[in-house]
């Protein structure tokens, strides 16, 4: 292996320490906590793995968690009811309502519902517009996390040449947005791409957010080139013993690793950074509401 290896949960533990320092900062110099509400509708296993991991962190940063956990037969009325309180609590500066809901809950008109100012999601139609022609919003957390560890690995992104292989409202448009934001030269593939490995081999900066395990192999890198992989994809792994699973990427790794310059790993790259991100999200929220300065190194 060539490649230097991005670790993304060092780099998440410190951006929970910047976030934990500015928690500190609000609190003793304004007399402010931060808080994150989030809900649950129903009992899927990987959201309420999700949940309990994202309240200890909002804990051990010194943010207020409030957790609202609900029967999965909920009304739309209900949930839209809640959000509306949370809107209006001082106390609360961020609102994530965790998906999948329910199938007879409308999921964008429930994100929709939240306060744009507090969708530390940054799905809200009126964020998702705001990041799309440049100007201050609440961004994806997922896409946030991977434009920290480039700028971290790669200082000033300018020029560079940057694919990104997935056209997902979560990851991968907003992706692209952040990449334009950096003046770099975007391109979105996907599956429809015609020959998408030449498309990869010219990229500088290569992320993948396909859903598709190991679908880009090493010979689709440019040597040297960056690469952020977003995919996280359950396989089989009969070596491990009968029924055993792994979880792989979107790219070949060990192929991918003897080419690229720096590569994240699955697990342990870009996963860990989403809920650090998510912190930091709601520090930025609660400094925009009180009209005090955002945290540096914490936004896009």
């Amino acid at each position: 292996m060539s490649a230097t290896l991005i670790d993304g949960k060092d780099f998440a533990a410190t951006i929970r320490e910047k976030v934990a320092g500015h928690v500190r900062h609000l609190h003793e110099e304004h007399g402010i906590t931060p808080g994150l509400a989030v809900v649950l509708v129903g009992e899927d296993p990987a959201s309420q793995v999700y949940v309990r991991n994202k309240g200890a962190q909002t804990k051990e940063v010194g943010m207020a968690s409030f957790e609202h956990r609900l029967p999965a037969e909920t009304s739309e009325a209900e949930l839209l009811a809640l959000i509306d309180r949370l809107n209006g609590a001082p106390a609360v500066h961020g609102i994530l309502v965790q998906l999948p809901l329910p199938d007879h809950i409308d999921a964008a008109k429930v994100i929709n519902a939240i306060d744009p100012a507090k969708d530390v999601d940054g799905f809200h139609i009126s964020n998702v517009g705001l990041l799309a022609t440049g100007q201050k919003a609440m961004v994806p957390c997922t896409p946030l996390g991977c434009l920290m560890m480039l700028r971290d690995r790669l200082g000033d992104l300018s020029g560079l040449d940057a694919v990104v292989v997935g056209r997902s409202n979560i990851v991968g448009k907003p992706m692209a947005h952040l990449l334009l934001g950096e003046n770099c030269t975007v391109t979105v593939a996907h599956s429809r791409t015609r020959d998408l490995a030449q498309v990869c081999r010219r990229a500088d900066i290569l992320v993948a957010a396909v859903g598709r395990p190991q679908m880009i192999p090493g010979d689709w890198i440019k040597p040297g080139a960056t690469v952020i992989d977003v995919g996280i994809n359950r396989i089989p792994a009969p070596e491990r013993g009968e029924g055993k699973t792994r979880l792989v990427g979107d790219v070949d790794f060990d192929s991918a690793a003897e080419v690229a310059g720096a590569i994240t790993p699955v697990p342990g790259g870009v996963g860990p950074m989403t809920i650090a991100c998510l912190l930091a999200n709601t520090v930025t929220a609660c400094c925009r509401a009180h009209g005090l300065a955002e945290p540096e190194g914490l936004t896009a």
